[in-house]
């Protein structure tokens, strides 16, 4: 058995962390699909922004868009939106297999939004029905000024993939999100089952305290804060809160870990993988990992649900001087700052596109 399908097995979603025409239009994405159990992927400015300028696949789309006299992020959202869809019916069969539960792709909102709550909320509706898709999440970030966008779109039926968080606490703040939207439909006389994930970001831990800390505890940060945020995961699927929603027919709002490729070259290639297997989560792996884990990975056993070790590697780590809360306020911070330089590097991109398109013709 392949160790992809062994994931899973114990009830783990593989989503691929990329997206281009190429990996749709060369059958790449359905034979990752059929042969890996890629059930689901994810999208992001710096994904896209790589994608257009790597090669000519979006020239003629560009062409079309700018002819039409779209620009800027009018003609990302159609170039992206066009991937997304396609991306979103070659998974559709799982989606209704599952009811719902997989083959979900991402589109994120744009990261200038991040403290605009009020502006998110209305490009979240915008663009979840421009998609039109019953299996598109609207990436919404984690920070403290959105999270009433969050409940908001919850309420109002959207799927949402709740992204840039860092810590259980920054988790439960989204989750609590989540649940009081959900808890509004309800009280509104609507449907309780509005799909979402939360996205917790792993390697970035350890490349930000890599060369603070004694060699025994190089690597081992993202996994401790997976290991805390799945416990505090597992305990509110059995709080009493919980119960009452699921029982009005609501479903769990999924964990999901973002960032699980290896930043440390001196580390194995797949140690995320093989650390965050856990039943009840999804792992986004990009292209370069999932190949990596296909050929040499294993599954050596699933998630402690009480988070194992993790409250005493944490404790290791504050004696080495690292206290994670505050790491975890400017992770958030600094994961900000670095979308909002990926999203105008992709807007400095297509305007560069356009004009060599242009002058070509």
């Amino acid at each position: 058995m392949r160790a992809t399908e062994q994931l899973h097995k114990i009830g783990q979603s593989l989503w691929l962390d990329n997206i281009t025409r190429e990996l749709l239009e060369s059958g790449t994405l359905r034979r990752y699909r059929d042969l890996y159990s890629v059930t689901g992927l994810t999208s992001n400015p710096t994904i896209f922004d790589l994608a257009i300028r790597a090669g000519n696949a979006y020239d003629e789309s560009i062409r079309q868009k700018t002819a039409e006299g779209k620009s800027g992020e009018d003609l990302f959202y159609e170039l992206a939106l066009a991937d997304l869809t396609q991306a979103a019916d070659l998974f559709r069969e799982i989606h209704y297999a599952t009811q719902g539960l997989d083959g979900w792709v991402s589109l994120e909102v744009s990261p200038l939004l991040a403290r605009d709550s009020a502006n998110t909320i209305k490009e979240v509706a915008r663009l979840h029905g421009e998609g039109n898709r019953p299996n598109l999440f609207i990436k919404i970030p984690g920070t403290p000024e959105c999270i009433p966008a969050i409940e908001e779109s919850i309420f109002q039926g959207v799927p949402v993939n709740v992204t840039l968080l860092f810590s259980r606490e920054q988790y439960t703040a989204a989750a609590e999100a989540y649940m009081r939207g959900i808890e509004r439909r309800i009280r509104a006389g609507r449907d309780a089952k509005v799909h979402s994930v939360a996205s917790l970001f792993i390697s970035r831990w350890d490349k930000a305290v890599m060369k603070k800390v004694p060699d025994k505890l190089r690597n081992r940060l993202g996994i401790a804060v997976a290991r805390q945020t799945y416990k505090a995961y597992r305990d509110l699927l059995h709080s009493e809160r919980w119960q009452i929603l699921l029982e009005a027919g609501a479903v769990p709002q999924r964990v999901l870990w973002a960032s699980t490729g290896a930043k440390d070259p001196e580390a194995l290639d797949v140690i995320y993988i093989e650390a965050l297997a856990a039943p009840d989560t999804i792992n986004t792996i990009p292209e370069k990992t999932l190949l990596a884990f296909e050929d040499h990975g294993q599954v050596k056993g699933a998630m402690p649900v009480d988070g194992g070790d993790a409250e005493e590697v944490l404790a290791e780590f504050t004696g080495a001087g690292i206290d994670h809360s505050v790491i975890a306020v400017e992770l958030q911070r600094e994961g900000a700052e670095s979308f909002d330089k990926s999203w105008n590097d992709l807007m400095d991109c297509l305007r560069t596109k356009t004009e060599q398109l242009k002058k070509a013709s």
